[in-house]
């Protein structure tokens, strides 16, 4: 038995059985590049679902994570420290917002978003106790705590976690009449993907994110841009509702954030938003942590110099120039370097023939085949993952 055979018998027998993972056991990683326990090269093509945008063990965030290991890692929000100041004025700067608030896990910073929409909503714009409703979209995905899942549509993560949190109503995805119909005078937020990620990655129709917020502008609710996924230079632009020059009220953002070295989240808006939390109100112990900031000032830094937005956006068009003729593709959705693949066949055995030739991708929704190399990859590192990705179309 090969040491990674061994490792997935411990994972198979010990770890509740929550993801159908590839066979394979990841040991190293660099760049683009991971190696397994047994000493084999794949070529990552997920990023760890964006989480990894700048490229696995990225130099200078390894080199600041280390900086700040040896100050002080963890003090709580009982005290200040050193980098947190710093990192939310940097942060809300890039977000061209004036306060944040910061979290750990996409999630976290999610349902931060909701909460603070219901409380901007009853202490600001005056809804009735009780009644602040938030529209969703169908084929979202925001995480999985019990409320976020409760306005999911997706049955494997919505059936059997009842009784579900009310308050929300979901409409189409790219349907702006059906978004105006079910706004009313108690709708305190919009909560939308400006790409979604799970559900294929699937790019809403031009001009509906611009519809979207001068519908919010005009019936004063929130427009909550969930970044998670699709910002941070995923899209070719630093966030991904930036292609329709949209600024919302509050952007969630996560993954990326922490550099593929800690769970990074926070939820940006301005004052008159994250101002409606006093003391005592909601918090985090980890949230804001002095780790946690030192590598999401760097991050920031980093997406100020524009260098890996610029090869998303233009990799990424070469990308989805080659993979829209590749055989047994119906249709190839997204943006930068992030791309969904939808075969005219199941996708899972195809993900497992990719794997075999050393590249890392993932399958979702049973025919989608989900791209998001790190966004440092090279020219020469892509042409060589998508001669496989043809490959395996071709022989399935």
């Amino acid at each position: 038995m090969t040491v990674s055979a061994e490792l997935r018998t411990l994972s198979d027998e010990h770890a509740a059985h929550t993801y159908h993972p590839l066979p394979v056991v990841i040991a190293t990683a660099e760049g683009v590049w991971v190696h397994d326990a047994d000493g084999r090269r794949f070529l990552d093509m997920l990023s760890a679902y964006s989480a990894v945008n700048f490229g696995h063990r990225n130099p200078r965030l390894v080199a600041r994570a280390k900086e700040q290991l040896d100050r002080v890692t963890l003090v709580s929000r009982a005290f200040d420290h050193d980098q947190f100041g710093p990192f939310a004025a940097e942060l809300t700067a890039l977000c061209r917002k004036d306060m944040m608030l910061p979290m750990n896990s996409g999630a976290e910073g999610v349902e931060t978003a909701i909460k603070t929409a219901r409380k901007w909503g009853y202490e600001v714009k005056g809804v009735p106790a009780g009644q602040a409703n938030v529209i969703v979209f169908a084929g979202n995905f925001h995480g999985r705590t019990t409320t976020i899942i409760s306005f999911s549509d997706d049955p494997e993560a919505h059936e059997h976690y009842g009784p579900y949190t009310p308050g929300f109503r979901t409409v189409p995805y790219g349907d702006i009449d059906a978004l105006r119909a079910a706004v009313d005078g108690s709708t305190v937020a919009v909560l939308i993907e400006p790409i979604q990620g799970e559900a294929g990655v699937n790019v809403p129709p031009p001009g509906f994110l611009r519809a979207v917020r001068e519908l919010c502008t005009e019936a004063n609710v929130l427009m909550i841009d969930d970044e998670i996924q699709a910002g941070l230079g995923r899209a070719g632009t630093t966030f991904a509702a930036d292609h329709e020059g949209v600024v919302p009220d509050v952007y969630i953002l996560g993954k990326a954030l922490g550099g593929g070295i800690m769970p990074v989240s926070a939820v940006v808006a301005d004052q008159d938003v994250l101002g409606v939390f006093k003391p005592g109100q909601h918090g985090s112990t980890f949230g804001g942590n002095p780790l946690a900031c030192a590598i999401g000032r760097e991050v920031v830094t980093i997406l100020k110099e524009g260098t890996y937005q610029k090869n998303s956006a233009e990799l990424g068009a070469y990308m989805h120039e080659r993979l829209a003729g590749f055989p047994g593709v119906s249709y190839v959705s997204g943006r930068g370097l992030w791309a969904g693949l939808h075969l005219d066949r199941k996708a899972r055995p195809v993900s497992e023939r990719l794997m075999e030739l050393g590249v890392l991708a993932k399958e979702t929704h049973e025919t989608t085949i989900r791209l998001a190399p790190p966004l440092s990859i090279t020219r020469e590192e892509l042409d060589w993952a998508l001669e496989r990705v043809e490959r395996a179309l071709a022989e399935h």
